[in-house]
């Protein structure tokens, strides 16, 4: 998986390890990754891409979100 990404130019050579990241959380088929990488992993444009790369080759869409989208707003109050 992570060579159909930098195959699919999703990420480049250079990024590889950010695409085995990704590729690892998808082939687990976990729901969600956390994570701070917003050059690389946390990017809109990236994101539809990993999903359009993991839906051609039978895979499920996977989320992913910064640190901050998961905090739960009601935990201070």
């Amino acid at each position: 998986m992570a060579q159909a990404y930098v195959d699919a130019e999703v990420l480049g050579e250079a990024s590889f390890a950010d695409a085995i990241h990704v590729a690892a959380a998808t082939v687990a088929r976990a729901d969600v990754i956390v994570i701070w990488n917003f050059k690389h992993i946390v990017n809109y444009n990236r994101i539809r891409k990993f999903n359009g790369v993991n839906a051609l080759e039978g895979y499920t869409q996977i989320d992913i979100r910064s640190p901050l989208e998961m905090e739960d707003e009601d935990e201070n109050v």
